[in-house]
């Protein structure tokens, strides 16, 4: 619709009593309903809101300093003091998850982050140039995918050395490939619409088609997919931990607090309960977001 017959079909609404408001209040007020027709996705994004709020605030929330060791209250069950008790040197098991939730969300999100990056990359090449470069990379990614992804990372984590850094690394290696196959698919499919077509046909440079017209129709796929798999990064990283191939005691990591807790799981029901509580609580949360966001941009995959 051109400019001119969008200013006349305001007006006329305007005449008729209708309110018209800017897309982004039209925007809001469709997010407001749907929150109130689905209880679980306002829960989502709660737990996720909530998620975030700690790990950005994690000092001020903290009571106490997560690696402060007080053995005369060593394995102190949920009391005044200590909220959520203390595990086996005496340290507040509230301020550990607190920092925990930090280290997960920023860890997760630069997981995906990265693996988005190297992931559009290579499925905008692969997608839109084809032939033999998009056979290699498809056969590259097929071999990672062909393992189960936390085997594959446990295996890379292990031979680069137990820490933090590698863990990351070796879960970036693990996530790419669907996200190169995702876009791939998406390119492949755009490329050969009309407009694209047309671009080709006035003279548009490849680059300037990738940016301009393909590029910005695969962000919806990437959003849901990135808010999908931030669970999945998070399960991954407490796996590694728990194992002993991810960050390293005394680093205040949901993963290697359960593993420490471990030994104690009979006379301290505490210790390995609430970390555990935590990771669940945030598969949750971005679980049911990221549903809810899948609907809110695609409602025709809404089956319900």
């Amino acid at each position: 619709m051109s400019t001119l017959a969008q200013k006349y079909s305001t007006v006329g609404q305007r005449l008729l009593g209708r309110s018209v408001g800017p897309p982004r209040r039209n925007s809001l007020r469709r997010v407001g309903r749907y929150l109130q027709q689905r209880p679980l996705a306002f829960v989502g994004f709660f737990l996720v809101s909530a998620l975030v709020f700690v790990a950005a605030f994690a000092p001020l929330l903290a009571p106490y300093d997560p690696n402060d060791i007080n053995l005369s209250d060593k394995l102190m069950a949920p009391n005044s003091k200590y909220w959520l008790g203390t595990d086996q040197v005496g340290r507040d098991l509230l301020s550990r998850i607190i920092y925990g939730c930090r280290l997960s969300v920023l860890t997760g999100f630069i997981i995906l982050s990265a693996t988005t990056v190297i992931g559009s990359v290579l499925g905008v090449i692969s997608g839109y140039l084809g032939g033999v470069l998009d056979e290699v990379l498809m056969r590259i990614a097929d071999f990672f995918m062909a393992f189960p992804y936390l085997i594959l990372a446990m295996a890379i984590a292990f031979s680069l050395g137990a820490s933090m850094q590698n863990a990351i690394f070796a879960v970036i290696i693990v996530f790419w490939p669907s996200y190169a196959r995702l876009i791939r698919g998406q390119v492949m499919s755009i490329r050969e619409e009309d407009f694209v077509v047309a671009a080709h046909a006035i003279g548009a440079s490849n680059l300037r088609i990738l940016l301009r017209h393909i590029l910005p129709q695969t962000w919806s796929s990437l959003v849901i997919k990135f808010s999908l798999d931030m669970g999945f990064a998070i399960v991954a990283l407490a796996s590694l931990g728990f194992i002993g191939l991810g960050a390293q005691p005394p680093t205040p990591e949901w993963g290697t607090m359960i593993a420490e807790s471990r030994l104690y799981i009979l006379t301290a029901w505490w210790y390995p309960f609430f970390p555990g509580l935590a990771i669940f609580l945030a598969i949750v949360g971005f679980n049911l977001s990221g549903d809810a966001i899948q609907e809110l941009i695609e409602p025709s995959l809404n089956v319900r």
